[in-house]
């Protein structure tokens, strides 16, 4: 029962999730792109690059992988080297999106707890430095992971499928691969985002409770701007920490559980219970890919005001052309006519 149960929930989940998280992201990039969200451009390089990455996973680990080869077994992502290669680029993207939000939330960490290395590090060349080199350093990690598997089946000469190689499976390079995986795609960027939040929280109150002293009784009538911008600037950490910390937090126990006691390779054999809390592990993990624009939206007005910017553009632009269309229309002179009376 609980086969049946995951598997359909996943059928049905997985489109729902691609039909929104694709324009979802695309909306995303494009109007953090432009720059008009009143976000520091530092800010919006990491943002944009959580995007891509989230974008990436919804291409190819959801679409790719639990859509296509899953309901359309037969076709060119099916060939052994094509299966690969997108092995490959799922488990990238994954560590991507991953790390990517560890650098955010690293770089809120330095602009609220360490004002000494703000004007250093909290910088357009540091976040586009840290995003190439996590993005280089991941995809080099991830080479042996092309080495894992091996055809299901060769008809023809040609090779079909990929599993995991029975010796990548019992040797002691698999184990480590398996374990290394794990470790960068879940416990210690699951551990680094939940220390860097605890700190950053800790900070916060004190500073706030020593400012609030400071200020006295006027803190009570009048605003006060930096405290205002500190307030947006946790709000929107806390919510993409937040949310990341949430849906990935049965991931975090599921998947290093699994890899660590051998029973990750299921060799057909679904009905374990392993596979069922491993897939939904999996589909909250991939929900956390779709979350983000739903925050930006939430907790940043200048971003809603930006976005409504972007999607009313198209529907500005026809209407210009066809307000011109109608005005050349009317200036086009008209043939004489005539009435009888």
């Amino acid at each position: 029962m609980a086969l049946l149960t995951i598997r359909h929930v996943a059928i049905v989940f997985y489109p729902i999730l691609a039909a929104f998280g694709v324009p979802a992201n695309l909306l995303t990039i494009v109007v953090l792109f432009r720059g008009n969200c009143g976000l520091s451009k530092c800010i919006s390089h990491y943002m944009v690059a959580m995007a891509t990455a989230d974008l990436m996973v919804i291409m190819f680990c959801v679409i790719g992988y639990h859509i296509v080869m899953y309901q359309y077994p037969i076709s060119f992502l099916s060939y052994t080297s094509a299966c690969k290669v997108g092995m490959y680029i799922n488990v990238t993207s994954l560590q991507s999106s991953v790390w990517f939000t560890v650098l955010f939330t690293v770089d809120r960490f330095v602009a609220i707890c360490c004002q000494k290395l703000k004007a250093k590090y909290c910088t357009v060349r540091t976040a586009f430095s840290g995003i190439i080199t996590a993005a280089l350093l991941l995809h080099l990690q991830n080479v042996p992971f092309l080495f894992e598997f091996k055809p299901v089946s060769v008809v023809n000469g040609i090779q079909w499928g990929c599993k995991r190689s029975s010796w990548f499976k019992t040797s002691l390079v698999g184990a480590s691969v398996s374990i290394l995986q794990s470790i960068l795609t879940v416990i210690l960027p699951f551990v680094l985002i939940a220390l860097f939040n605890c700190v950053t929280v800790r900070r916060i109150l004190l500073a706030s409770k020593a400012r609030r002293g400071l200020r006295g009784h006027n803190s009570q009538t009048q605003k006060d701007p930096e405290m205002e911008s500190r307030r947006k600037s946790i709000i929107l950490l806390f919510s993409v920490s937040g949310s990341f910390i949430l849906l990935w937090l049965t991931a975090a126990v599921t998947i290093p559980t699994t890899r660590l006691t051998g029973t990750a390779h299921y060799d057909g054999d679904y009905t374990d219970s392993a596979y069922v809390a491993t897939e939904a592990g999996y589909m909250l993990m991939y929900l956390s890919s779709c979350t983000n624009t739903c925050i930006y939206t939430a907790t940043q007005a200048k971003f809603r005001e930006e976005m409504r910017r972007v999607l009313k553009s198209p529907w500005t632009l026809f209407s210009i052309l066809f307000k011109e269309h109608k005005e050349r229309k009317a200036h086009v002179p008209k043939g004489r006519t005539f009435i009888n009376r």
